[in-house]
């Protein structure tokens, strides 16, 4: 039997990941040295570390139920575990112990318990027939007044209205990826979606609606020099962007290599400065230029320029959001009203200097602790709490035209809010997390990824009203919605189109 430090950490690391814990996940990977081992990480299945567990308890288990020389207990029952009791000194000796006792007092005192529950039998039925009648008004579980219960964290049940609710019968899936969907992105320009995975590979999607093939894929394989050959990385895809015209893509690794590519799912450059994971890169407006960020020490989780260039706003692990600018040191605004850490920041694409000038700028924040907050900029006041989420809210995403908001949590739920009114009009739910949420340049799809190896692509909303007695969301009857459910591989992915087909499209 061998095991290493390296092995052990990578489960670790991964359940972490699985978890939703990925703060932590991000932390432990940097000081276990992750990025530096040779484990090929799309070869180990998910939930490794807890499959091993297992069979570790199983192990124990047999034990306790076997003698020394190797016989079974007589009547003996599995041994029931906890991982906890598993792990203590003498837990073998321990529980066989007390099996021989509790074995032979049942069988000293078998001839007086089987005489008493003969006298006792007609009364205890009834007692008991009594006791199990569920009074009026009572719910029984599993047939039983007092039964156990499943406990959730949240004291009232997500409660999604059927008008906005994405039906899940209505799905086309596209499988691609054999590990988890960390990224994806729209191209600005056509219906290609990007997706980034931990099986080392990004995709571009071809979801254009002339498309006579159907949706197509094209793999663009990340791998390193080793030997005088390229060879697979195994290292995941954590970061992508597309240029402003659309033609080339950028992708981040954690290899530590940033690599361009073109829209056809061709290596352009490879480019090799950073000493370790690469976590975030973004192209300039000309697509000159590459801002590419690694390993980050501190505990600022986000930070973004307004549309203007002239605000800087960060958010960070002690649950505030600031607002900075350029003409001072100290910060414009200093915003605290999430209870749990802010995960994400995303400014509207509004205001001066933006297509939508007439509409006010705004500030979406995501939390841990399960809400989105919209902020007015300028008078540094939330305006709308949106907390129909459950779990953390991983991204946030406004449409181009800044008068939708999506957003995607490890309530495997992506919603689509309304800015103004702060309403919810759209909901999918999915298979697994949302890591990611994003619109493409039309603002009539969103693209979410997430923790199953998903990815879900979707016709999301028309915004042109035909009539003051149109509603704020209108949909026509040809709704194709998503859904990510990997069906044979438990790592494959999906990438799932929801089409809007209203009546309204071709006027628009």
């Amino acid at each position: 039997m061998s095991i290493t430090s390296d092995e052990v950490n990578f489960l670790v690391y991964r359940y972490l990941q699985e978890s939703g814990f990925s703060h932590s996940a991000f932390t432990f990977g940097i000081e276990s040295h992750i990025s530096q081992s040779n484990i090929n990480g799309t070869l180990v299945p998910p939930a490794a570390l807890i499959s091993i567990l297992q069979k570790g308890l199983q192990y124990v288990e047999a034990e306790i139920s076997i003698n020394e020389d190797g016989t079974v207990f007589d009547g003996r029952p599995i041994e029931s575990l906890s991982l906890i009791d598993a792990v203590m000194p003498d837990v073998v000796q321990t529980r066989q112990q007390a099996f021989r006792e509790k074995l032979a007092q049942q069988q000293a005192s078998a001839a007086a318990a089987a005489a008493a529950t003969a006298a006792t039998a007609g009364a205890t039925t009834t007692a008991v027939s009594q006791q199990n009648t569920p009074k009026n008004g009572e719910a029984t579980v599993n047939g039983e007044e007092n039964g156990a219960h499943a406990i959730n964290n949240h004291s009232k049940p997500m409660e999604i209205d059927g008008d906005v609710e994405i039906p899940p019968n209505k799905a086309t899936v596209l499988r691609g990826h054999e590990s988890e969907v960390f990224i994806c992105a729209w191209n600005p320009v056509s219906d290609l979606l990007a997706s980034g995975s931990g099986d080392s590979t990004a995709r571009i999607w071809n979801l254009n609606e002339n498309s006579n093939s159907g949706s197509t894929q094209l793999v663009l394989r990340h791998c390193i020099r080793e030997g005088g050959h390229d060879v697979p990385s195994n290292k995941d895809v954590t970061s992508l962007d597309w240029n402003s015209d659309g033609t080339l893509l950028a992708t981040g690794s954690y290899d530590g290599f940033a690599r361009i590519w073109t829209e056809d799912g061709n290596l352009a450059s490879t480019l090799g400065q950073h000493k370790g994971p690469i976590f975030a890169l973004k192209w300039n407006k000309k697509g000159n230029y590459i801002l590419s960020a690694g390993v980050d020490k501190n505990e600022v989780n986000a930070i973004k320029w307004d549309p203007s260039g002239m605000l800087l706003a960060s958010c960070s692990d002690d649950m505030t959001l600031k607002i900075w600018s350029m003409k001072q040191d100290t910060c414009v605004h200093d915003l605290q009203a999430h209870s749990k850490e802010i995960y994400t920041i995303k400014w509207s694409p509004t205001g001066p200097g933006t297509s939508n000038p007439n509409s006010n700028i705004m500030l979406a924040s995501a939390s841990f602790d399960s809400t989105v907050r919209l902020w007015d900029v300028d008078r540094g006041v939330c305006i709308h709490t949106l907390t129909k989420h459950q779990e953390p809210v991983y991204s946030v995403a406004f449409s181009p035209d800044g008068k939708y908001l999506a957003s995607g949590s490890f309530d495997k739920c992506v919603h689509i809010w309304n800015t103004q009114s702060g309403s919810l009009v759209h909901s999918y739910r999915g298979t697994g997390g949302i890591f990611e949420v994003c619109w493409n340049a039309r603002g009539d799809k969103v693209g979410a990824s997430a923790s199953d190896g998903s990815l879900v692509g979707g016709e999301a909303i028309r915004t042109m009203m035909e009539s003051s007695k149109a509603p704020p969301f209108p949909f026509g009857q040809d709704f194709l919605t998503a859904a990510v459910t990997p069906a044979q591989m438990p790592a494959e992915d999906c990438i799932t189109l929801i089409e809007e087909m209203t009546n309204a499209k071709k006027d628009t």
